[in-house]
């Protein structure tokens, strides 16, 4: 009598094909990592394309990031396939093999076929929702400061006590159209190799040579053509005297204006009729060696230092714009005479406890140090000494410590010293870098203004007390309050640390 066949299942009513060697946790794993970094790819290259967003971290996210986990997932698929496929051939060599069967006539490939379905869907979901603020968090200040970038601690620091501290670091670093876009992706792959394998430079170097132009950063907000004539000052300073005797300036800085009104003054410069090219021949354009100006119908004119007589490299010419002299717009290292003028005019410091304040704190700021536990170690010593018996001595102390915390790095190497602020004249040449004695022209060119006091401001009070009430109109001459300067620039002499 013959043997009936077993009874079929409602999961048993087709015969199940062969079991596939891709059928294992490895590959089915590397094969969901693989679809949603493709997905991943997918929707940040359309973010890109569509709504033209140029963030060189948005490139490193599409170009790098998803595309090395969909190599992960497709190594994965092909290990595991690898690794199954043997251990398949040593237990049951005699059974042949499948590519992959799904066979939908089958209750449970149905329903595990719904289960991957839904389970992809969300996963998808949630890979699209965490791509976009991946991006998004790119682009914050947290990212750029102290995330990926925990070697921008100086940058990040002085930033949030500067004048840009609402002006996101993409607004400024991160240009758009076809040619920042291609050289966002080179510095973000450059940026992403120098962190992770420590080859960045201490400190940071300057100026930023694919920094994006003035006029497509700071003219969005400012705007050079404005007339806006004169503008009063104050400036309120300390002698390095034992009194630490106040020395105050009232003037009128002759801003002028670029375009709506009449062109002159500082923003004669960056004036729509003028321009103003020049060659510096060291990295951080302090020596300028030529400088060519012309007016829109006009002649240009060319001025050469003395020694300087052959042509600049065409490619080395600069056009001048806002940042060469608004050198430090958002990350400005202070000096630290500046900072102790500061503190002592906020309130922070009383400096009549302290006798010759200012040379020493100047001092205790100024020294070398390997890290910051050093230095505050070292700060506190040397002031404590020189002040054993001052009531407020460690209100003092704490207050200095804390000024080297915001403006002197020592593990990258970053203070006021690595990085000249072009504003102005007093701690570094600044304006003087062009308007000096050394450029020279023909004789039918007319001369660059030299650095006379009276160009670009106005003197209408110095000294201190009921002098200051005593305003001049028409600009007083300027007196050194320590004596006979002529023949100097002011950063001759006030190199931040002993005047």
């Amino acid at each position: 009598m013959p043997v009936p066949p077993p009874p079929v299942s409602p999961d048993n009513d087709n015969p199940r094909a062969p079991r596939s060697a891709f059928e294992n946790w490895i590959s089915l794993s590397g094969a969901v990592l693989a679809a949603g970094s493709f997905f991943a790819f997918i929707f940040l290259f359309a973010i890109e394309t569509f709504t033209g967003d140029r963030n060189q971290y948005l490139g490193i996210l599409t170009f790098v990031v998803a595309p090395l986990f969909l190599i992960t997932g497709l190594l994965a698929i092909l290990g595991g396939w690898l690794i199954h496929r043997r251990r398949l051939a040593r237990t049951d060599p005699e059974t042949p093999r499948a590519l992959l069967t799904i066979d939908l006539s089958r209750p449970r490939d149905r329903r595990n076929f719904v289960v991957f379905l839904t389970g992809a869907f969300v996963f998808l979901l949630l890979t699209a929702f965490g791509s976009y603020e991946t991006f998004h968090y790119t682009e914050s200040v947290e990212f750029c400061g102290t995330l990926c970038h925990s070697v921008m601690e100086p940058e990040h620091v002085a930033y949030q006590k500067g004048e840009h501290a609402r002006v996101a670091c993409v607004q400024c670093h991160v240009g758009g159209g076809a040619g920042y876009y291609l050289k966002s992706k080179i510095n973000g792959a450059r940026q992403l190799y120098s962190l992770a394998f420590n080859k960045y430079n201490r400190p940071i170097p300057t100026p930023i040579h694919n920094l994006r132009p003035a006029q497509d950063t700071c003219e969005q907000c400012h705007w050079p053509e404005r007339f806006t004539g004169s503008l009063e000052r104050r400036y309120d300073h300390l002698l390095s005297d034992k009194p630490n005797t106040p020395h105050t300036f009232r003037l009128l800085l002759k801003v002028g204006g670029g375009g709506a009104g009449p062109v002159g003054g500082i923003h004669w410069h960056m004036a729509k009729t003028n321009k103003v090219e020049y060659y510096a021949t060291d990295e951080k354009r302090q020596d300028i060696v030529w400088v060519r100006t012309s007016v829109a119908g006009g002649a240009g004119h060319v001025y050469r230092k003395g020694d300087f007589t052959g042509e600049p490299p065409a490619e080395a010419i600069r056009t001048m714009d806002c940042v060469d002299c608004h050198t430090r717009p958002a990350h400005n290292f202070r000096p630290p005479n500046d900072l102790v003028e500061q503190a002592v005019r906020h309130g922070r410091i009383a400096a009549a406890d302290f006798p010759l304040l200012k040379r020493h704190v100047a001092a205790a700021l100024s020294a070398e140090y390997a890290d910051v536990p050093e230095a505050m170690t070292k700060i506190a010593a040397a002031l404590q000494s020189r002040y054993p018996a001052s009531p407020s001595r460690d209100s003092m102390v704490a207050e200095v410590q804390q000024l080297y915390r915001e403006n002197f790095f020592p593990l990258m190497k970053a203070s006021w010293k690595a990085y000249p602020n072009n504003i102005g004249h007093k701690n570094w040449p600044g304006c003087f870098r062009c308007h000096n004695d050394e450029l020279l022209a023909g004789a039918a060119t007319p001369r660059i203004t030299q650095n006379d006091c009276n160009s670009c401001h106005t003197i209408l009070a110095q000294g201190r007390g009921d002098q200051l009430s005593q305003l001049a109109p028409e600009g007083v001459e300027f007196v050194h309050p320590e004596g006979e300067t002529s023949g100097l620039l002011c950063s001759d002499c006030h190199n931040g640390g002993n005047q």
